[in-house]
């Protein structure tokens, strides 16, 4: 399951094109210095986008919270749930899968970054929520794989392209209308260091 995400989108980028939904996007904590970044991994902070009264925010959160055992929730399994509450969006340009190495004598495993061209960013679908040890924080939804992502990962997180982000923060629209994974071809893959 994706526990890396590449985010290298400036926030201009994210503001001009977030524009094509035409919901107000609001900063209430300020403008974020965004650096673009190769490795958004967990516990990291990062961007979502979450409805807010006027249209939808974008604030700066932690991915994952811990679990009951301890452990941090990164990724959340999506199917046969009726997701309404706490819908956000991740924006990134990219996300990692790791295969065992091709090569039996490499110790470390196969890095692969996904992107989707022509979509120079897009959204994983998410949900936040308080938590008493972390405060506000993010899990990434995930489904079972398309034919993409199948021969590298058997589940797949949940991607948006940015005619479904309304759809996504509003939460009248049962959430299983909108998970689904992508055709065949729709997914770029390279393998990278």
């Amino acid at each position: 399951m994706c526990n890396e995400a590449r985010r290298q989108v400036a926030l201009g980028d994210i503001r001009t094109d977030w524009g094509q939904t035409r919901i107000p996007l609001v900063f209430p904590e300020g403008l974020p210095n965004l650096a673009a970044t190769d490795s958004v991994r967990i516990t990291d902070q990062t961007p979502i986008i979450r409805a807010a009264p006027d249209g939808a925010e974008l604030a700066v959160r932690r991915w994952s919270w811990p679990g009951p055992s301890g452990k941090p929730v990164y990724n959340y399994r999506s199917e046969r749930r009726d997701l309404r509450h706490g819908r956000c969006l991740i924006p990134v340009d990219g996300f990692y899968e790791f295969t065992d190495p091709a090569d039996p004598a490499k110790k470390r495993k196969d890095k692969w970054l996904f992107t989707w061209p022509p979509h120079r960013w897009f959204c994983i679908a998410g949900l936040w929520r308080r938590d008493d040890a972390v405060g506000e924080a993010f899990t990434m939804l995930t489904t079972e794989p398309g034919p993409d992502i199948a021969p590298y990962h058997g589940r797949q997180v949940v991607l948006l392209g940015p005619e479904q982000w309304g759809s996504w923060l509003d939460d009248t629209i049962p959430s299983q209308r909108l998970i689904a994974p992508l055709p065949a071809g729709t997914l770029a893959v390279e393998q990278v260091g």
